[in-house]
């Protein structure tokens, strides 16, 4: 009976990441193709790669898409320590279900609504659409993102450390940035992980958002494929893909080097 339930388990799980991750998998292979039909194998060659980095319109595209990850990400991430550092630290003051509700809403909220309620914001308030309304409306999407995964570190923190620096005279700013911050870091890192993926990633509310001049890697693929599907554009989502993995293994990295630093720092502590 033992064995049929891991066999079972074992054959749900690789049938699970086969769902997942074979699509991946057959994209990135195919992206090597020296044919132009994308699901005939014509050999190995690069030779897709060399006419992406020609193709003005895709890398022009990518520019905007990594302009606008890089700068909604550190906002996002400045916005989004901030709430998560209210409704921890401030439990009680008036409005907090109003703002907690704001701050979460756009995880629940079908992007098609957030998209659409920005754009009639944008059009209300008179702001052309470009590379700065298809960045606003990113940091709207991806703070609240930020915002939990902070906020789950700061619940489990520790704060008679703040409280010492405080007793020996360190201002409030001042303990936030040497005691707090580095403590929650590899969770601040996270953050930004995740809404720098997420930006890269986005298409629906950038469709709204955007206009002349800020077209978004997504949306650009996007009307291609509508046409059919280049290897070019094979070529192109295997770098992002490398791009995102890069980055997730470079954070995992860190965060594992903070925690194994923070664990001595702790053991030296005790010792003394």
């Amino acid at each position: 009976m033992n064995t049929t339930w891991s066999r079972f388990n074992i054959t749900s799980i690789v049938l699970g990441f086969a769902f997942l991750y074979l699509p991946i998998v057959l994209l990135v292979i195919f992206s090597f193709n020296a044919s132009k039909l994308v699901t005939v194998w014509g050999g190995f060659s690069t030779k897709w790669y060399a006419s992406l980095f020609q193709n003005q319109g895709l890398m022009d595209a990518a520019w905007v898409t990594i302009r606008v990850a890089l700068v909604s990400a550190s906002v996002a991430t400045v916005l989004g320590t901030l709430a998560a550092l209210v409704l921890t630290r401030y439990t009680r003051f008036r409005g907090r279900v109003l703002f907690t509700g704001m701050v979460f809403a756009p995880l629940v909220m079908p992007e098609v609504i957030t998209g659409l309620s920005l754009l009639l914001l944008f059009v209300a308030v008179g702001l052309d659409r470009g590379f700065l309304t298809v960045t606003l409306a990113h940091i709207t999407f991806s703070m609240c993102f930020v915002a939990v995964v902070v906020q789950s570190r700061l619940l489990t923190f520790d704060r008679s450390l703040e409280e010492a620096a405080m007793d020996l005279g360190a201002p409030p700013v001042k303990t936030f940035f040497q005691i707090t911050l580095p403590v929650i870091a590899p969770a601040v890192i996270s953050g930004w992980m995740l809404a720098f993926t997420l930006s890269l990633d986005d298409l629906v509310i950038a469709s709204f958002a955007s206009g002349p001049g800020a077209t978004t890697l997504p949306m650009k693929i996007y009307s291609q494929v509508r046409l059919g599907v280049t290897p070019e554009i094979n070529a192109a989502c295997t770098i992002l893909i490398a791009i995102v993995a890069v980055g997730v293994i470079a954070a995992s990295i860190v965060n594992k080097q903070r925690e194994v630093q923070r664990r001595r720092d702790e053991q030296a502590a005790q010792r003394a």
